[in-house]
């Protein structure tokens, strides 16, 4: 097994095919969209191929050291995550093959209209982690 990560985006990756930001959506519409995304995880964890899933908060703030007895700076000239990265999801696959299938599956969460989003996500193996090989 191989874990990967699914990086769902605000903003930096390319348009969606169905790109209504969600405040522009009914609450049906943001109902049926978390409903597609819980029943993805429920489906995934009976096959055992989920590990976890955050949404992310709107705030964040940069921290770095700045030496000894120095406060922590935060914030900088940098992107803040908070307006790229919406959430995650971790899975825990047999193949890439099948981390590819699941992104694409996630990408097809209904959006504005109900219609499917096509959004693109961000597909990450963790590093070290070859996958497993069964037979």
């Amino acid at each position: 097994m191989a874990k990967y990560l699914l990086l769902k985006h605000y903003r930096g990756a390319p348009a969606a095919v169905n790109d209504v930001p969600m405040d522009q959506w009914s609450q049906d519409e943001i109902t049926a969209h978390v409903k597609y995304m819980g029943d993805f995880a429920d489906r995934l964890r009976e096959s055992g191929e989920f590990v976890d899933e955050r949404a992310l908060a709107p705030e964040g703030t940069w921290v770095r050291y700045d030496g000894e007895g120095r406060p922590p700076v935060t914030d900088g000239p940098f992107a803040e995550t908070k307006d790229l990265i919406a959430g995650w999801m971790i899975i825990d696959v047999d193949s890439y093959e099948r981390a590819l299938e699941l992104a694409a599956e996630l990408s097809a969460a209904p959006g504005k209209d109900g219609k499917p989003i096509h959004e693109w996500l961000e597909l990450r193996p963790f590093y070290g982690h070859p996958p497993t090989i069964t037979e």
